[in-house]
């Protein structure tokens, strides 16, 4: 091999390396980022009645009846990080967002009567933004595996008047 070849593989064998490395730390850098999912805490107002039996799984369920709710996008994301990011859309009422894994999806979660709320202990509580103040935004990253999810308020009343909202994590 002639000397002024070897010299350009030689001057290149370190440039490769650096381009190299850096697609490493870049692409390494991607696939650590959470993804990215927003939330909006909506009523219809302090004045509406607030309707009950709305819980998830519920026997005859209709979500139409709900005068509060959880709007969420996108609705799936891949297994790992992901960050909620949470708005109380409300112009007078607090609410919050629980994220909890659904152990079994047909089955609604165990619920507390006496006290209108789910019992997050027993639920499988991944996380949450707790109480915000109407139009107030808080954010969660939490890193889930697959599986379905639901996005709750357990303000006293709000899950069983629908404020509620499947969430899915592929693969």
């Amino acid at each position: 091999m002639p000397p002024s070849t070897r010299r350009i593989i030689m001057t290149s064998i370190p440039k490769l390396g650096l381009v190299a490395a850096m697609f490493m730390t870049c692409s390494s850098s991607l696939v650590q980022a959470a993804a990215l999912v927003q939330v909006s805490l909506w009523d219809k107002g302090a004045s509406m009645e607030m309707p009950t039996g709305l819980i998830y799984a519920a026997p005859g369920l209709d979500a139409t009846k709900a005068t509060m709710g959880i709007k969420v996008s996108p609705g799936a994301v891949k297994a790992g990080k992901v960050t909620f990011k949470v708005k109380n859309d409300s112009k007078d009422t607090i609410h919050e967002m629980i994220v909890m894994f659904l152990a079994d999806p047909k089955k609604p979660l165990p619920y507390i009567d006496a006290e209108n709320r789910v019992d997050e202990d027993k639920a499988g509580d991944k996380g949450e933004v707790s109480e915000l103040d109407p139009g107030k935004s808080g954010s969660l990253t939490v890193d889930l595996k697959a599986g379905k999810y639901l996005l709750i308020c357990n303000v006293p009343g709000h899950y069983g008047a629908g404020m509620w909202a499947e969430f899915t994590v592929n693969p």
